[in-house]
């Protein structure tokens, strides 16, 4: 079965409609950006990104919340994703935009992530790391999974292209043996319904790790939107689905790890 079967039977599955790429869309055209792969080298200039960032695949206007609603097999946790108005500079020089990821079951903070984003002149977004944290009662147990571009042997990857094809494969992120996720582009011209409302023309991706082969998730974003849905299609069940989308004040989730607001 390839691909391209398989990706519509799991998302039927998940309530999704997705629509079959042309058959002439299998790598990008000559000519087009090389993305990177693997654990492939990079020589990025730091004066060809920006803190702001417009692709239309997930704009990050400052003061924007998307949350979402995910179901895994203990139970439902609340995701809030919030672009906030600070910057960072990372250690490959570039200057990176500051996300905020948090994760609550029902009341209790679970997981407190500082995300580090950056657009090319192109309109790629790039993904530069991240300092993340695991709490139980409240305090931090674990820090595991925290890197950053240019630390380390960690390298910068592509969090959403800037010109989606099918075909198109890149590393999301790479630090030998901690993190090493990698993305395709299977179609853009999808169809997709969430609790927040229904999208067509969204582009589509199968996200996946050699660290662990077992696991896939095919993650929908839609234009003028960002990412809406998420589906665990193997090593284990989960869906995350967008509710809602709002606007928060300036200084919003800048607070440290532990402490999101």
């Amino acid at each position: 079965m390839t691909i391209a079967l398989a990706a519509t039977a799991v998302a039927a599955l998940a309530g999704c409609t997705v629509g079959s790429a042309p058959d002439d869309a299998t790598a990008p055209a000559a000519g087009e950006a090389v993305l990177p792969t693997g654990d492939a080298p990079v020589e990025l200039d730091p004066s060809q990104f920006s803190t702001v960032i417009d692709n239309p695949y997930w704009p990050m206007e400052p003061g924007t919340r998307w949350t979402y609603r995910e179901t895994d097999a203990d139970g439902d946790l609340t995701v809030d994703v919030t672009v906030t108005s600070a910057t960072r500079e990372i250690a490959n020089g570039i200057e990176a935009r500051v996300v905020r990821d948090t994760v609550r079951r029902g009341d209790e903070l679970v997981e407190d992530t500082f995300d580090w984003y950056a657009q090319d002149a192109a309109g790629a977004i790039w993904y530069l790391g991240e300092d993340t944290a695991e709490l139980e009662d409240g305090a931090i147990v674990s820090r595991e999974g925290s890197f950053e571009a240019g630390v380390d042997g960690a390298l910068p990857g592509i969090a959403v292209p800037a010109d989606p094809v099918p075909g198109m494969e890149y590393r999301q992120e790479y630090l030998a043996g901690e993190a090493e996720d990698q993305g395709a582009v299977l179609g853009v011209e999808e169809l997709v319904e969430v609790p927040y409302g229904a999208f067509s023309g969204a582009m589509l991706t199968r996200d996946t790790t050699p660290l662990e082969p077992a696991v896939e998730e095919l993650k929908f974003y839609a234009a003028g939107v960002g990412p809406v849905l998420t589906v665990a299609v193997s090593g284990g069940a989960g869906r995350e689905e967008l509710i809602s989308i709002t606007t928060v004040p300036d200084g919003t989730a800048t607070g440290p790890l532990g402490s999101p607001d």
